[in-house]
Parts: C-alpha cells; sequence; structure tokens
C-alpha cells in the first residue's frame, strides 16, 4: 500500500511524459507517411479513411510508448525501495 501511495507522482509523471514523447513519435512518423497534418476527427471535410489510420497509428504508439514507460519506472522503483509498486503477475482466470 505504501508503495503505492510513493509510486502514483512517479506514474502520473511517467503518464504525461509518455505522452509527450508519443506526440513527437507520431508526428516524426506521419511525416513519412504524408506531407499533410493528420486529419482530426473534429474537421469536416477530411478522408474518413486516412483519419481512422492515423488515429490508429496514434494510439498504438502512445500505447507503446506509455506500456514502456510505466514498465521502465516500476523497475526503477523496485531498484530503489526494494518493492515492486503492483502485482507481480497476473492473477490465473478461473476455469
Amino acid at each position: 500500500m505504501a508503495a503505492t501511495l510513493l509510486f502514483t507522482p512517479l506514474s502520473i509523471g511517467g503518464g504525461l511524459l509518455a505522452g509527450l514523447l508519443a506526440k513527437k513519435v507520431f508526428e516524426q512518423i506521419w511525416g513519412m507517411i504524408d506531407k499533410e497534418e493528420p486529419p482530426h476527427p473534429e474537421y469536416r471535410e477530411i478522408s474518413v479513411p486516412k483519419m481512422l489510420i492515423a488515429l490508429a497509428i496514434e494510439g498504438a504508439i502512445f500505447r507503446m510508448t506509455k506500456g514502456a514507460l510505466d514498465h521502465w519506472a516500476r523497475r526503477s522503483f523496485e531498484r530503489f525501495t526494494g518493492t515492486w509498486p503492483g502485482e507481480e503477475e497476473p492473477e490465473p482466470e478461473p476455469e
């Protein structure tokens, strides 16, 4: 419980950092795909298939970046405190 309370601010900061990093990575990747900026859902005149592709790429990059940074932060927290902030492994599914 105490480890969770200590880890929470680190997790929040890591999430914000992951969002910023993911945005930069997405911008670089999208720039290789298309010279125009990616279409946003709030725009009226857009290519819907192009928007869906952009959203899928952006979402995948964000989840990957957030997951990697979160796991790295947990490993670092464990190295410094000796306590893993979270579950050791997933609970087995009931049969």
